[in-house]
């Protein structure tokens, strides 16, 4: 993400755009008109969370005491969005702000102080071990923010959001534990879907190559060879040079890697071309890897669970075909 110049003017109509949004009320459904600290009095508490997978992960937290808002929308790039009208209405009128943290929403503290929102804002990336960020790319420079695609991560951050919610609305503390206690054996038994899947592809054919850097903390988890990515950052808004490319060419042919694949929030014109050159196959459209993003609502892959079992099953699928 590269941050425009232009942001203060945005963000100045965008306020003046706050009290005609706030005149129609909130758009999300199950909007009980509830305000800060509500939840004690039997109404629903309003958070706000900014990327699909937190948002997902509040859900199952939060059960039915919470009504969230979810800024970024499925198949929008996290690493590119800019905040609307509607995202600093919500944010100013919510109890919590939940985001990724380790730098993926670079645009959320200007949009706060837009917002005028006084509660608490709730990383869910504390305690997680982080990757070592791109040390050529200063906007990666807190570490790779990817940090949801290892499942015990998941876990960590599912934590931090029952822990927070805990604090908010006391009232209903048994209820978010238990509903906690309930996703994080989901999340465990996920990893461990996940483990015995891999265990059963050869070592040697563990390869990958995908849309950007999005896969580290999987790639890890898993035991997998990162080959390379045809956006050569752990940010999209990069671009790959003409050396880069005959590079990772290279590559692919000398470790026998068998696909790339593409990502449902990115265009997979660059990853074609390069799989051309390469002589390997393109893995995308419906088969196409949740990097940034998740599903559309409603389906399996809508959730974070049901997009890694995605990810997991067609990863599997094309390196050991």
């Amino acid at each position: 993400m590269r941050a425009s110049a232009s942001w203060a003017v945005r963000a100045a109509v965008a306020l003046a755009t706050v009290y005609a949004v706030s005149a129609c009320g909130s758009t999300d459904s199950g909007n009980n008109g509830g305000t800060a600290g509500s939840s004690a009095n039997g109404e629903q508490l309003p958070v706000v969370a900014t990327t699909p997978e937190v948002a997902d992960f509040v859900r199952n937290v939060g059960g039915s005491g919470i009504r969230v808002t979810q800024l970024i929308k499925p198949n929008v790039d996290p690493h590119e969005y800019e905040p609307t009208p509607a995202d600093i209405q919500a944010i100013s009128t919510a109890s919590l702000v939940v985001k990724n943290g380790v730098g993926l929403e670079k645009w959320l503290d200007q949009t706060i102080t837009s917002a005028g929102f006084k509660g608490t804002v709730v990383d869910t990336s504390q305690g997680v071990t982080l990757r070592r960020g791109d040390p050529d790319d200063e906007e990666m420079a807190e570490g790779d923010p990817h940090i949801w695609h290892n499942p015990r991560n998941a876990r960590i951050m599912a934590e931090n959001i029952e822990k927070a919610l805990v604090s908010a609305d006391s009232a209903h503390a048994a209820a978010y534990q238990k509903n906690y206690q309930d996703y994080a054996a989901k999340l465990d038994a996920l990893d461990a879907e996940n483990v015995k899947k891999f265990d059963a592809l050869p070592v040697g054919q563990r390869k990958l190559v995908t849309n950007h850097d999005a896969f580290g903390y999987y790639v890890d988890r898993y035991q997998l060879e990162f080959v390379g990515s045809v956006i050569p950052s752990m940010d999209t808004s990069a671009e790959l040079s003409a050396s880069q490319l005959t590079d990772l060419v290279a590559k692919i042919k000398a470790t026998g890697t068998k696909a790339i694949f593409s990502e449902s929030s990115l265009p997979p014109k660059s990853a074609e071309a390069i799989a051309q050159q390469a002589g390997v196959k393109v893995v995308g459209g419906e088969d196409a890897l949740y990097g940034d993003s998740l599903g559309t609502e409603g389906t399996p892959q809508g959730t974070y669970i049901g997009a890694e079992e995605h990810n997991t099953d067609t990863i599997v699928k094309a390196l050991g075909g």
